[in-house]
């Protein structure tokens, strides 16, 4: 096997940076669907390449190992049994981690679940601690505390609204834990699921912006609700003061950027070249499993 089945992990590792150039020069509704995409891709090309380089210990079980010294039948090698081993690792830690990710996510929708029972859409829990979260689900529910409330002006509680329906209405939770699922199995792509949920949020503050017809106050909400309380871990939900508050104060203080669409291609060029050279290493895989097999018949 050759260097095809390894480009997929260089590739994963250069998708995080062409991301984040790419990010700041379209709508963040391109920009989050487009970074979870390829995140999504990547870490598929990932893994089927750990795959392939695990498979290749077959060669060293019986009854094959016999043919293991004998060069003169011209059987293609594969990889190193040590890079084998290493990638059989690699692929049980990224499954660990991805069922880790599961159950912290499952819980803690069941914990918010259970702080009250909606009634059209909404759940206000008496806390003092400023909070306010879209709960996805069938159907989804926005879960407020009431103590952030009181630190939001009725035109600001207006803005977190706006913001919290537009993460039920455009899905954002599918969104933010494919690129989480990723980075789970592959951790190159950790950064591109950070970058996933700050583009939601910018995401959701585009659609609020877009109820209230007030950009300056959507950029005073979102300041107020981040500073008003310490954030917990609450994904998939989806919260007002989630992350990037400073970036997104300052990208509502100035007018709609126009997307420019050509700063997608580095992302999609490097996707598509990822799935090719995975698609190459499961050929030649193919080719190099059947010359090995062939030998028991």
């Amino acid at each position: 096997m050759t260097t095809w089945v390894y480009l997929p992990l260089l590739l994963s590792a250069l998708l995080p940076y062409a991301s984040r150039l790419m990010a700041g020069r379209v709508a963040p509704s391109a920009a989050a669907r487009t970074v979870a995409v390829a995140a999504a891709a990547a870490a598929g090309g990932y893994v089927c390449c750990l795959a392939l380089l695990a498979l290749t210990l077959f060669d060293d079980l019986p009854p094959l190992w016999r043919f293991d010294d004998r060069p003169e039948l011209g059987l293609p090698k594969p990889v190193p049994g040590l890079v084998a081993l290493i990638a059989a690792l690699a692929l049980l830690t990224g499954a660990v981690r991805l069922i880790r990710e599961i159950l912290l996510r499952r819980r803690v929708l069941r914990e918010l679940r259970e702080a009250g029972r909606p009634h059209a859409g909404l759940v206000v829990a008496d806390w003092a601690e400023p909070f306010a979260v879209a709960v996805p689900g069938r159907p989804g529910h926005i879960l407020v505390t009431s103590g952030m409330l009181r630190a939001l002006s009725p035109a600001e509680q207006r803005v977190l609204f706006a913001h919290e329906n537009a993460h039920l209405r455009c899905r954002h939770h599918r969104w933010v834990t494919a690129a989480s699922w990723s980075a789970a199995l592959n951790p190159l792509l950790a950064p591109m699921a950070g970058l996933v949920g700050r583009l939601v949020e910018r995401w959701a503050d585009e659609e609020a912006a877009a109820v209230v017809g007030d950009r300056r106050l959507v950029a005073r909400a979102v300041a107020k609700a981040s500073l008003a309380g310490h954030r917990r871990q609450v994904a998939p939900a989806m919260g007002m003061s989630g992350s990037g508050a400073v970036e997104r104060v300052m990208a509502m203080q100035g007018p709609r950027q126009p997307s420019r669409w050509p700063a997608l291609a580095g992302v999609t060029v490097l996707s598509l070249a990822l799935l090719a050279a995975t698609a190459a290493a499961a050929v030649e895989f193919a080719g190099v499993a059947g010359a090995w097999l062939g030998m028991l018949g």
